[in-house]
């Protein structure tokens, strides 16, 4: 009787390690979800009519990965979705977006995994975005040679001449408060950015079971939710 448990001890010893159940379904949706953020970018970037809607969700897949699965398998997406842009479209398309909206969906992610209001997750964001515009503005202007922040000072100066014109102020706005008006036209842009992310990450991610924070109360009345 003794050999035979010291028989049956040896196989519990030499047996195989166990693994767990979810580890394939985990690296399975990292994958994909990972893939999908890519070629959200990629059919964005070949057929721009659909971007006005296909930019709501850069940031989505990433962060949904983080709520399923964690922040590390958020980080290991932003790094296989940026590595496959690599391949399919070059490193400099690939930057562009991990920076920031690779960064943006492990922000996201982690805000809504916290549950904090969406007054704090997209003023982060927009922020994250607000720096990407400036990275974005800087890394093209060293590609090609040239300042493009003075497109940006262009577009904004013919906005506050417009706006000067209809509220019959009769000034040249000056430089210091046209790179001003620059800066706050970038922040607002982003913020409405990430508030529409926001609006359709709760639309979307409560259908898939994975919801994200409740919006404000006025958000909730507008959207007619329940």
């Amino acid at each position: 009787m003794s050999s035979e448990n010291e028989l049956s001890e040896k196989r519990e010893n030499f047996a195989a390690p166990k693994v767990k159940v979810d580890t394939p379904l985990r690296m399975v949706e990292t994958a994909f979800l990972a893939s999908t953020g890519s070629l959200i970018w990629f059919i964005n970037f070949y057929f721009p009519v659909l971007s006005p809607v296909l930019r709501m969700f850069f940031p989505v897949p990433i962060a949904l990965i983080y709520l399923r699965w964690g922040h590390r398998a958020a980080w290991m997406a932003s790094v296989v979705s940026g590595l496959l842009l690599l391949v399919l479209m070059g490193p400099i398309r690939s930057l562009l977006f991990v920076m920031p909206f690779g960064l943006m969906g492990v922000l996201l992610g982690a805000a809504w995994n916290r549950r904090v209001p969406w007054i704090v997750s997209i003023s982060l964001g927009a922020l994250l975005g607000t720096i990407g515009v400036f990275f974005r503005v800087w890394f093209l202007s060293i590609l090609t040679g040239e300042d493009l922040w003075i497109y940006v000072i262009n577009q904004v100066t013919d906005l506050i001449d417009w706006l000067f014109l209809k509220l019959g102020i009769l000034a040249t706005p000056s430089v210091l408060f046209i790179q001003i008006g620059a800066i706050a036209f970038v922040i607002f842009n982003n913020f409405l950015y990430l508030f529409l992310v926001h609006l359709a990450s709760w639309l979307l991610l409560d259908r898939l079971g994975n919801p994200i924070p409740r919006p404000p109360q006025w958000v909730q009345v507008l959207m007619d939710y329940e």
